[in-house]
C-alpha cells in the first residue's frame, strides 16, 4: 500500500492544482512580435529634439492646465487594462467577470497579446515618457519608465474595442468611441504623446485583423460571444 507520506503529497498536489487559478495557462497571447513586428509596420517616433516632439509636449502641458477633476478621474480609471472599462457603454449590470467566465478568459488572452506584440517595439524605440522628457509634466496616472511609443494602453483599448464591437455590433459606434477615448485619456493623464496614441490605434487594429485569422481565436471568440449575448439577452 502507498505510504501515508505519498498519499499526503498527492493530496496536497491535487488540492493545489484545483485551488490554483488557471489564468496563466488561459492567458497565453494569441500572437507575438515574431508574427506582428511593429518595427516594420510603424514609422519611428519623433526625434527628441524635433519640432513635432516640442509641439506634442505643448499639447500635454495645455491639457495639464485645462483638465477638470472629472477628466482626471476618468484618465485614472482608464489606467486599468481590462475589458470591463467598457461597462459604461455596454450598460448592463450583468456585464461582470462573475457572469461571463468564458468571455473573461478570452479577453485575458486578448490583453496579453498586446504586451507580447508591443513591448518589444517599445524596447527598441525607447521614447521617453513625457514626465521623463520634461519636468513640467505632472501625470495624474501611475508612472512608467517603459518606452512611450507606441502606447500599449491605446493598443489594447483599440484591440478590445474592435473585438467587443464584433460581438455586439448593435453598440459598435459607442464601443469604438469609448476605445478612442480610452487612448486619448493617456494624453489627458500626462503619460503619452499624441503620436503614441496614433501608433497604438494602428497597432491595435493590425493585431485584431491578424489574430482573427487564428483557429484558436475563432473558437474562443465564438464561445465568448455566445456567452455574452446570452447573458445580456441579445
Amino acid at each position: 500500500m502507498p505510504s501515508f507520506t505519498k498519499i499526503f503529497a498527492v493530496s496536497v498536489a491535487l488540492a493545489i492544482a484545483i485551488a490554483s487559478p488557471v489564468f496563466a495557462d488561459d492567458a497565453k497571447p494569441f500572437s507575438d512580435a515574431k508574427e506582428i513586428n511593429l518595427i516594420d509596420l510603424l514609422p519611428p517616433p519623433p526625434a527628441n529634439d524635433s519640432a513635432q516632439m516640442k509641439a506634442e509636449l505643448g499639447e500635454i502641458l495645455t491639457i495639464q492646465v485645462t483638465r477638470t477633476p472629472e477628466m482626471e478621474a476618468r484618465a485614472i480609471a482608464d489606467a486599468e487594462e481590462n475589458v470591463w472599462r467598457f461597462s459604461d457603454v455596454i450598460n448592463d449590470p450583468k456585464f461582470t467577470k462573475e457572469n461571463l467566465p468564458k468571455f473573461s478568459a478570452f479577453f485575458d488572452r486578448v490583453v496579453e497579446t498586446e504586451g507580447a506584440v508591443v513591448d518589444p517595439a517599445k524596447d527598441v524605440w525607447k521614447r521617453p515618457r513625457p514626465h521623463l522628457y520634461s519636468d513640467l509634466v505632472k501625470p495624474v496616472v501611475p508612472l512608467s519608465k517603459s518606452g512611450a511609443y507606441p502606447s500599449g494602453h491605446t493598443t489594447v483599448g483599440t484591440l478590445m474595442g474592435i473585438v467587443l464591437s464584433n460581438m455586439v455590433p448593435e453598440k459598435k459606434p459607442a464601443i469604438m468611441a469609448r476605445a478612442w477615448e480610452y487612448g486619448h485619456n493617456r494624453i489627458v493623464g500626462g503619460i503619452h504623446y499624441q503620436t503614441d496614441i496614433e501608433a497604438g490605434r494602428i497597432a491595435g487594429t493590425v493585431i485584431a485583423q491578424t489574430i482573427m485569422t487564428h483557429a484558436d481565436y475563432k473558437t474562443e471568440f465564438e464561445a465568448a460571444k455566445a456567452e455574452l449575448r446570452q447573458v445580456l439577452g441579445l
